[in-house]
Order: structure tokens, then sequence, then C-alpha cells
């Protein structure tokens, strides 16, 4: 069988930390490199003080960017696609709208076949101004029209591609199986107990709405508290604003950016997941969640929906942006934290049927083969 020779671009690197992009390439392509295939992933410099040559079977390029709120994707994207056309791959995947801008080159002007995957309309995303916000709008529209096959992670940006008439191949996000890790090293740190707080997870963001979290969690319980886990993504005066929000009080924790198994065991042993977003290509935090068996609160957009499913313990979709059916949400996953979470157990496991990442590696070499041998 041949083995396929890929250069993965618009990532901002690996070991993964944060980003929904850096996990699913991380997830994927450790996948394709351990079916034999030669993976290749182009890192930014700026993401890590430490830079690996390999990672779990995956060759890792480093090249420079510049790291502004504006230029930092586009400009090492540039500076991959042209080292990847010296590369002579077969292969060139980009990974997120932005990085995509620079498909053409390869499209037209090498050999290799170029793929796209897009996890999310960048171009709605609101830290962006007008200006950003055009540019993004042509990625959209060179994500439709360039590349020799686009792949979208959810259902909900498969319709909305089939509505720009060119459909695109649906592979959705994976998870893995969760190890569940009882309350220790967070009761040290913040005293957290199991049931005892509410959980958000993400960039610092206004399409993510901790904003709207902070403020409908005012009306929790005076001894829960809210972990709002996540950093700035260039929006320092929006999460500036946060902690305004929530002002003196203590009950609201900003512990940054959390991995590995301390954030597993926040997972673990929260009373429930909040995810309020207005926008989402398909949240692999929402994903993690649902796979650990904590209850889910989730705003009622099409890519939540299409995880959680109906309305219920456990699994409870609420309104996007109504105050009121969120503060209830959240006061009953406190109150009443054993029937959420028993309310989970089907959730979890077609979750876990659901979103493989076996599953998703092997779609993507079928659309890579299909390119190369058809």
């Amino acid at each position: 069988m041949r083995k396929i020779k890929v250069a993965m671009i618009g990532q901002r690197g690996l070991p993964a930390t944060y980003g929904g992009i850096e996990h699913h390439v991380e997830e994927l392509g450790s996948r394709l490199a351990g079916l034999g295939h030669q993976v290749t992933v182009f890192c930014r410099s700026n993401y890590s003080p430490k830079h690996y040559d390999e990672h779990r079977g995956m060759s890792l390029k480093h090249s420079a960017t510049v790291g502004t709120k504006h230029l930092d994707a586009i400009a090492h994207s540039a500076s991959s696609t042209l080292a990847a056309m010296a590369g002579r791959f077969d292969i060139i995947h980009y990974h997120g709208l932005g990085p995509g801008l620079m498909a053409p080159l390869p499209r037209y002007l090498s050999g290799a076949k170029v793929v796209q995957t897009v996890h999310g309309m960048d171009n709605l995303r609101a830290k962006w101004g007008a200006g950003a916000r055009a540019v993004l709008t042509s990625a959209a529209w060179t994500s439709t029209h360039v590349p020799d096959r686009t792949i979208v992670v959810s259902q909900a940006l498969a319709d909305h591609y089939s509505r720009a008439g060119r459909p695109a191949i649906y592979i959705s996000n994976g998870v893995s199986a969760q190890v569940d890790i009882p309350a220790g090293e967070i009761t040290r740190r913040w005293g957290l107990e199991r049931n005892g707080y509410l959980l958000f997870v993400g960039r610092l963001v206004p399409e993510k709405c901790p904003d709207q979290l902070i403020r409908c969690f005012g009306k929790v319980a005076a001894d829960t508290k809210l972990m709002i886990v996540g950093g700035s993504s260039f929006t320092n005066g929006y999460t500036q604003s946060l902690a305004r929000a929530a002002g003196d009080d203590e009950r609201v924790v900003f512990p940054g950016w959390v991995y590995g198994s301390l954030l597993q065991e926040l997972y673990s042993n929260a009373a429930a997941f909040v995810l309020p977003s207005t926008l989402e290509g398909l949240p692999l935090t929402l994903l993690e969640a649902a796979a650990h068996g904590t209850p889910c609160i989730a705003s009622d957009i099409p890519c939540n929906v299409e995880v959680l499913g109906t309305d219920g313990p456990g699994h409870r979709l609420v309104p996007v942006g109504e105050d009121t059916a969120l503060a209830e949400a959240l006061s009953r996953a406190v109150e009443e934290p054993e029937a959420e979470r028993a309310g989970t157990a089907g959730l979890k496991q077609d979750v876990l049927r659901r979103y493989n990442w076996d599953d998703a590696a092997a779609a993507t070499v079928d659309v890579y083969r299909e390119l190369l041998d058809p």
C-alpha cells in the first residue's frame, strides 16, 4: 500500500496545549503516521517555548511567523506553504479558513493535491474588525472553490457548504475514552469538591459567551464556584472585561489554561460543563466533557445539538442568549447533581461511538487516496 507524504498547515503547533485545531491535528496526524504515512506538521515558532523535531510519529517543522492578531496565521501559512511546495508532498492539508488563503499556490503551481479542513466559520467571530472579516470572508470563498477537496468537522458546516453550491466532505472530530480522576489536586489548589463547581473551558472570546455565563452564575447558590478555564486569543480587552464582570465575587476563578491530568480532574468532578456559545464548528471541549460523563449545558446552536441531541437531564440545551434559561439550567445542575449526572450515561456511550479518531483518520486517508489514485 502506497505511503502518502502529507504536510499539515494552519495549526499553531504541537504538542497541543490550547486550541481545538491543534488537538485535532495531533490526534488525526498521529493516527495517519500510525497507518504508515509520512506526516509533517508545520509549527509556529511562537507557540511553544520548547521545539521538538518529532511527536507521536509526526515530523515537526518550525517556521517564523509575525505574532500579531492579524498576521500570525496568514504569515505562518505563507512560509509553511513555500516550504511544503519545495518538499514535494503528495498532499498539502490546510486547517482553518485563514491559512487556506495560501491554497491557490500549491493548487495551481505544484503537483501536490490540496485538501482543506474547515473547523468553523472564522469570518463570523466577533473579535475581528471589518477589514479582517472581509479577508476571512474571502478565505471562506477560497475554501469552497480552490482546494481539491474540502472537509468539514460537523454536519452543520456540511449543510452550510452545500448551500454555498459545493458540497464538502463531513469527517467529524473525535474523542477518546476518558479516565475519571477523583478530586485531589483541584481541592488543594482551588478548594473544589465533586459537584461543587461549574466549568467552562475554552478561548476567552465573545462568541463563546463567558460574559453571559458569569452574569447568570450570579443567581446560583452561594456555595458553588465557577471555573473559567482558558485565556485570551488576541482578546485582552475582552478578557479584562470578564474580570470586571466577576467583580469581587471570589467564587469565580480564572486559572488560565489548564492541561493534562489537571484538566481531566476538572472535567471529572464538575457539576456541569457549560458552553453558551453563539458560534462553534464542533467543540472538542463538549465532546471531552460528554466522554467523561459530565453533565453538559450548551446553547442550542446546530453543532451543539448534533452532540447532545435532545434536551434532558445531563444534556441541557438552552436558547442562545437567554439568561433566564441559562441561569435555571445552572441552578438545576448544582441543586440536583446526581439526577443530572445519571442522565449522562447514554450520552457518553453515544458520543464515544459517533466521534472516533480512528474512523476520522481512515476517512481522511480515503479522501487522499481518491485524489492520488482516481
